[in-house]
């Protein structure tokens, strides 16, 4: 039988404004929208969540490819927006060692690091087996990937069982239109799709897929892990969940306008003194939506406006506390940030088109109509192609040359000649080329030239030669400058690509 609650919307506090990365503020005394496809939630508090906003954009492939992008910026908070595409796996993911990251070989590590993006594109980014950990880290944004079958048992484990994982003292994440999903519970090696513990706060999860787990997703690892909390879950879909959607101990979190369908055992826990507001959700086909489960130590709900259609309640019992069968509030929550409800009636509509990896990023304003985002595309990685040259002399001219095999045809000294009708290429779609002296030569500034024809450079990395220090990390051809060295020999490596390079011209110049 379905029983419908009646909307409410509460008066907000005037929200203060919005991250760089949508350039919008809130100012209006009643709930608002932010800009199609900007951040929302929790996580526009507390300084907001840009990620790697203003920095470098370079392409991946493998999860190498992520980390050396990680391990080449000037520190471990240079901005930088890493867009995947193709499969991550065991396979293709190492662990890259360097001054601005902290990486392993089984898993995705965003350690002790800050202003990172991590950005499905093209045909979409798919990390298989592998989770994303994010542990002492600030301002990071994770969009349009899929995690899938991550495990803490069996073979392969990776992230102890976690989708996407964040602890020890982690602020400001927004993780938005991803789908993670598992197959099956605890007893097949699965543990969390979206978990949160030891000093987690402000954090978004939006227009998001979670589904076929056991537990959809903690914060807090135990009854006295309570020092996480500030979390917004909207727009999302759990689907065929057991328990955990998600279960809070301690800290407030704000659950609006997402579709639960099939919670099997239970589904919004809050307890060990949390505090929910659970606003216009349509919950279906599930057993003890909300309440304090599996403890003695209570939980508390402010709830307004949701739709309840077939879900059954559990009589109340020992440490076994639902809310239902009619739920009322126990709590009252403030919510210090702009947003606008779509009516709970039109949830599962909107959010089938909006929420989950490769669904271009639509967004809904509240009208129950889902709208494209603002910006409309993640983009391609920054590519201003040949350039007029620095000011100044070519100190590539009259160098010597040499790399990694290069395709048939091809010449290292090509790269030095003068000439952009001669190239050099790589045997395939990754390789280097270095430009090199007699004597210690000093450099500012690499000039990159492309051939016709050419791929185009997804991710490179530019190497002192000499010590293996990073001078700078990119994408695509052109100009790029970094801080005066004197070296004898300046490699470009070419650590991704779509297609096969040809490298015309490799410049070098003192200014």
């Amino acid at each position: 039988m379905r029983r419908a609650v009646a909307v409410r919307l509460s008066a907000l506090l005037a929200a203060g404004a919005l991250t760089a990365a949508t350039g919008v503020a809130l100012s209006t005394t009643t709930a608002s929208a932010a800009a199609a496809g900007g951040v929302t939630g929790y996580a526009t508090q507390n300084g907001g969540t840009t990620g790697g906003a203003g920095g470098q954009t370079v392409r991946a492939t493998t999860g190498t490819a992520i980390h050396q992008a990680l391990c080449g910026r000037a520190d471990s908070s240079t901005p930088i927006t890493i867009q995947v595409e193709g499969t991550i796996n065991h396979g293709n993911t190492t662990k890259v060692s360097g001054s601005s990251c902290n990486t392993a070989a089984d898993k995705i590590e965003l350690k002790q690091i800050s202003n990172v993006t991590i950005v499905g594109v093209g045909n979409g980014a798919v990390f298989d087996q592998l989770g994303i950990h994010i542990r002492e880290a600030s301002n990071i944004v994770i969009q349009n990937v899929t995690v899938r079958n991550v495990k803490k048992s069996g073979s392969p484990t990776s992230n102890g069982g976690d989708a996407i994982g964040m602890e020890s003292d982690v602020r400001n994440v927004w993780v938005d239109h991803v789908t993670l999903e598992a197959s099956g519970g605890e007893s097949e090696g699965y543990d969390g799709l979206f978990d949160m513990k030891d000093n987690t706060q402000y954090v978004t999860l939006s227009y998001s897929v979670l589904r076929n787990s056991g537990r959809g997703g903690l914060i807090g690892s135990s009854e006295s892990d309570r020092s996480n909390g500030y979390v917004t879950f909207h727009h999302n879909l759990y689907e065929n969940i057991d328990s955990r959607a998600p279960l809070l101990r301690g800290g407030i979190a704000h659950m609006y306008n997402n579709h639960y369908k099939r919670l099997n055992d239970s589904g919004i826990n809050s307890r060990a003194g949390a505090r929910a507001k659970v606003d216009n959700n349509y919950f279906e086909d599930s057993k003890d939506v909300l309440g304090t489960f599996y403890t003695d130590e209570a939980g508390y709900w402010q709830v307004g406006g949701n739709v309840f259609d077939n879900v059954t309640w559990s009589s109340r019992s020992g440490d076994h506390n639902p809310a239902g069968p009619n739920p009322t509030s126990n709590t009252s929550v403030s919510i210090p940030y702009g947003f606008t409800l779509d009516g709970a009636n039109c949830v599962p509509n909107v959010v089938a088109q909006t929420a989950g990896a490769g669904k271009g990023l639509k967004v809904s304003d509240g009208s129950c109509t889902p709208q494209n985002p603002d910006p409309t595309d993640p983009g391609e990685p920054t590519d201003p192609g040949p350039t007029d040259p620095p000011a100044g002399t070519n100190l590539s001219l009259g160098a010597g040359a040499d790399g990694s095999s290069k395709a048939s045809g091809t010449s290292y000294g090509n790269v030095v000649d003068g000439n952009t009708s001669t190239y050099w290429s790589p045997s395939g779609s990754t390789g280097s080329v270095s430009v090199k002296w007699g004597s210690a030569t000093t450099v500012s500034k690499v000039n990159v030239r492309l051939a016709s024809g050419s791929g185009t450079i997804g991710a490179y990395r530019l190497l002192n030669h000499d010590t293996g220090a990073v001078l700078a990390t990119g994408s695509g051809s052109g100009t790029v400058a970094f801080s005066p060295v004197s070296l004898k020999k300046i490699t470009l490596e070419i650590t991704n690509a779509s297609g096969t390079p040809r490298i015309a011209e490799f410049e070098t110049y003192a200014s």
